[in-house]
């Protein structure tokens, strides 16, 4: 654990469950997400100055609720119940939990009866984001109501003595513009939490984590050239130095001359050594013929995997395998925090065999993206590297729907270099979280110079987010948008139509495989 400090949340399924953590981050304590199936003595020994119990999908009532086989709130720390918590709150204490009259999706108005403790210095009415089908029709014993809405009488309680607390709406989403504030008051006021979570404390504690972890092994870490990958090349590189060797593999499914910018940028930014694989012909081999999105992730994840452990016979100490792994990338790949449903395998997660002759390490397994950034700026990672877009591990491959071929991943190249081009010439790309083309497996008719063309589609992705978790599609100028289909037109022979993706996530994904 990286602090003493910490909140721990059990997760029942929610999809905003990550953003409670990443919530309570942003108030300097550390949280981190655990199933709500915990066994009694593994939470007490995590410590927690308190606990936070998300969302989810289930009724209490139902006969497969998910419910803890203990009184998760009788372990002695302050505990906060949000949505199914305070319904689970309310049916194991006593109180009644039933179908709304009226169920409650989207906005509300919350009016608060009690501005003690957790609802310290806010304003008597605030707008909340309720997600729920049932309700409390009566508070446990000894638990008194402390906000109401016009749909939920009863909206939030609290139990001042025992210092446990429930809420039906959602603190943690961006639809609650004072949700940090409530988060804040738990944490800090109420389970007295200081705040010394931040990128200069998780820098200290995870450099002595990973000496004493790797000791005098050698660690390979697998370097995409993304955001991730070099802030843990650069930390791994500050904690043992010369027994990292870092191997960026050209999958041929990469953007144009990306391998080559990598390779030179480690060798004379961050004086880091870089030894380059080709795995051009390997990759495109495994791929022909595979159209189903996640055989092409797990042939990617296996065919990297293979190739690294190729390069590790060259040096004799290596024992350890890192990777730039991130909290969004585990929780979509595996339920492994709780019931949480699987969205689809990470390369570098789902995509890992079952045997390795490599032990991972993972330095940045519970950090979100934005995270990642700041404990690359405290590193001394240049600024304009720290902004750059996420870029997936099976890169291109999972941008091409349908089979992978060379002539198609030129054709989405070319298309991608204008998209990125036109983006910086607007000077939007800061203002973007990730954009990206896609080649879809249709094509279409058009008119080039008086003649018929059948030829591919060509999607624009744009999306504004802070986390990766939920994003919504950012919206071009009109002029900008105009010119760059313009260009893919006309310059990328093989695309004859461009069309821009206007779906947020969710319910869709960022990428589309």
């Amino acid at each position: 654990m990286l602090t003493s400090e910490k909140i721990i949340i059990l997760d029942f399924g929610s999809q905003y469950t990550q953003l409670i953590a990443r919530k309570v981050r942003e108030c300097g304590v550390y949280a981190e997400i655990y199933p709500f199936s915990i066994n009694p003595e593994k939470l007490k020994e995590l410590q927690p100055k308190g606990i936070i119990l998300s969302g989810g999908p289930s009724s209490v009532y139902a006969d497969d609720a998910p419910i803890p086989s203990f009184d998760v709130f009788g372990i002695g720390v302050p505990v906060l119940g949000i949505c199914y918590g305070l319904q689970l709150l309310a049916y194991t204490k006593g109180g009644a939990v039933d179908r709304a009259a009226r169920r409650e999706f989207g906005r509300a108005e919350l009016l608060i009866d009690s501005h003690d403790d957790l609802f310290k210095d806010l304003p008597s009415a605030t707008n909340v984001w309720m997600s729920h089908g049932d309700a409390l029709t009566e508070p446990p014993k000894g638990f008194t109501v402390i906000g109401h809405s016009d749909n939920s009488p009863i909206c939030a309680v609290r139990s001042a003595d025992r210092k446990i607390f429930g809420v039906q709406f959602h603190p943690e989403v961006h639809h609650t513009p004072l949700g940090n504030k409530i988060l804040g008051n738990f944490v800090r006021t109420i389970c007295k939490c200081r705040e010394v979570w931040n990128a200069e404390s998780f820098i200290e504690s995870t450099i002595k984590i990973i000496r004493e972890k790797v000791a005098n092994d050698g660690v390979l870490l697998a370097l995409s050239g993304g955001v991730d990958s070099t802030v843990a090349a650069v930390l791994l590189h500050k904690a043992i130095g010369e027994k990292l060797h870092c191997v960026h593999i050209d999958s041929g499914v990469m953007r144009t001359d990306e391998s080559k910018t990598v390779v030179d940028l480690f060798n004379q930014s961050f004086n880091i050594s870089v030894e380059l694989v080709d795995g051009t012909d390997l990759f495109l081999e495994r791929l022909k013929d595979i159209e189903d999105p996640e055989q092409k992730r797990k042939i990617i994840g296996k065919t990297f995997i293979d190739l690294f452990e190729e390069s590790a016979k060259k040096y004799k100490d290596i024992k350890w395998l890192a990777q730039g792994t991130l909290y969004p990338d585990v929780i979509e790949s595996l339920s492994v925090k709780g019931p949480s449903a699987t969205i689809k395998s990470h390369h570098n997660v789902g995509g890992l065999p079952d045997k390795m002759n490599l032990k991972i390490i993972e330095p940045f397994r519970e950090l979100f993206k934005d995270e990642v950034r700041e404990v690359g700026r405290q590193l001394g990672v240049p600024d304009w590297f720290v902004k750059r877009h996420p870029f997936p591990g099976p890169g291109l491959a999972i941008r091409i729907l349908g089979e992978v071929s060379k002539q198609r991943l030129e054709i989405l190249r070319k298309a991608d270099d204008i998209y990125l081009e036109e983006i910086r010439n607007a000077r939007l790309y800061d203002e973007i979280w990730q954009a990206f083309t896609v080649l879809l497996p249709v094509s279409s008719v058009g008119v080039m110079g008086d003649e018929r063309t059948y030829e591919n589609v060509c999607a624009l992705r744009a999306v504004t987010s802070t986390d990766g978790m939920t994003a919504d599609w950012y919206t071009f100028p009109p002029e900008v948008l105009a010119k760059i289909s313009n260009r893919i037109i006309n310059e990328v022979r093989g695309i004859n139509r461009v069309v821009y993706d206007i779906t947020s996530k969710p319910p869709g994904t960022i990428e589309w495989e």
